[in-house]
């Protein structure tokens, strides 16, 4: 069967990959010159089945509170005239009240589990290099109120069926596990660690992937930006994009932050909306390569991601619910800076640091929007949030299975 993949993000990659690989003849489109050039450019790394659960918790709230009118806050709310952004808004908070978030919490347990087994498997067929690190993931606490609290997390996710072990680590631990914390001038109060966790480059696995897909025969439309989608006789029969009317028997929207925008004018609604995501990478020169983590880790306090890429550290984090603006607002990377200056004083000296942001695609309850819509030819596999480079090869598998007429293999709530 002809499909076409709309978006050639993690996501989209992905997909296209296990279509071809399940016999289909697969087109992939993108407005770029290039495969994953934008959320999954500078994301922070991890692989997180271990941490692969909604934002959206009771939790959160007085933590939102708290954040108003902070420019450095993690989470942070720019009201627009959108009754998109309203809807999203008013949407989260209603995902946080109790029982949801334990409801959710097991449909991206499955997914992530799924999807982590998935990649072992990819990398094992394909060899594929993306600066990949298995040493597990390190959530560390600064704060002893915070180390208590994901103590008793790990355990309620452990009864709900977390997708891998979270060990309570001791301060001592949590320094024996990543030395380079030691030198921080913000004592760590302990944590917790999930060892089968993975880290690695998400925009190289993206290039690299697209590569071997097009070896596989997979033709990618680069530089073509989709506009619209014609929909005759109850069937989607065409995209609209770079000026062409480009026909396929299958159509799947990955489009991340503006799938939305391609589905609305077909009468189709998803809970997707854009939140604004920022990152530093730092390039470590040879003196101060050993002096950086080598662990991924994740701040608490300060809700932002670190893994080491090669000789590069990337540190990413913070949200902001502020419509489709990809700028980069200097204070809120400086902040990463200044904290990442803290937990590890040597790096304050790099001098190479660069700034980015994207959007990630996310729905209020954090679960992605995968499946068919209600034109049977149409498919979706979007929505992924801050879990785009943990779920996207179980995705991209489980999509392929449906647009192949299979039942996937993992148990997920597909549409």
């Amino acid at each position: 069967m002809r499909v076409m993949v709309l978006g050639a993000g993690v996501v989209g990659v992905t997909g296209a990959w296990y279509l071809a690989r399940a016999g289909h003849e697969v087109t992939l489109v993108d407005r770029q010159p290039e495969a994953g050039m934008e959320t999954s450019f500078a994301n922070g790394g991890q692989i997180s089945a271990g941490h692969a659960e909604p934002w959206a918790k009771p939790a959160v709230v007085p933590k939102m509170l708290k954040w108003l009118g902070r420019e450095d806050a993690p989470m942070l709310f720019r009201p627009h005239a959108d009754l998109q952004q309203w809807l999203w808004g008013l949407r989260f908070a209603f995902e946080c009240l109790p029982g949801r978030f334990e409801r959710h919490a097991r449909q991206l347990a499955g997914l992530a589990r799924y999807s982590r087994e998935s990649l072992g498997a990819l990398r094992a067929e394909t060899g594929i290099q993306y600066d990949f690190l298995g040493k597990g993931i390190l959530h560390f606490c600064t704060e002893q109120a915070d180390f208590e609290a994901v103590a008793v997390h790990a355990e309620q996710m452990r009864r709900i069926g977390g997708a891998t072990p979270r060990e309570v680590k001791s301060a001592a631990e949590c320094l024996a596990i990543e030395p380079a914390l030691r030198e921080s001038e913000v004592p760590v109060r302990g944590g917790v660690y999930s060892p089968e966790d993975e880290s690695g480059d998400a925009h190289a696995f993206t290039v690299r992937l697209a590569e071997l897909a097009q070896a596989r025969g997979v033709r990618f439309l680069r530089d073509t930006a989709v506009q619209a989608l014609e929909i005759s006789g109850g069937r989607a029969i065409a995209a609209v994009a770079g000026g062409r009317r480009l026909e396929a028997d299958a159509f799947v929207v990955s489009l991340g932050s503006y799938s939305p925008r391609i589905l609305r004018p077909l009468g189709i609604s998803i809970p997707v909306y854009p939140l604004k995501g920022y990152s530093i990478t730092i390039t470590l020169p040879p003196e101060l390569a050993g002096r950086a983590p080598s662990v991924s880790l994740t701040d608490e306090a300060h809700k932002l991601v670190v893994s080491r890429l090669g000789d590069r550290l990337r540190c990413a984090g913070t949200a902001e619910l502020t419509g489709y603006d990809t700028s980069i607002n200097d204070a809120r990377c400086a902040a990463i800076v200044k904290r990442i200056g803290r937990l590890f004083p040597a790096l304050a000296r790099a001098q190479d640091v660069q700034y980015w942001a994207g959007l990630r695609p996310a729905t209020p309850d954090n679960v992605p929007v995968i499946g068919r819509t209600r034109y049977p030819n149409l498919y979706l596999n979007t929505g992924h949030g801050t879990l785009g480079w943990t779920l996207a090869a179980g995705s991209g598998r489980a999509l392929a299975d449906l647009v192949s007429g299979r039942r996937p293999e993992v148990d997920f709530r597909f549409h």
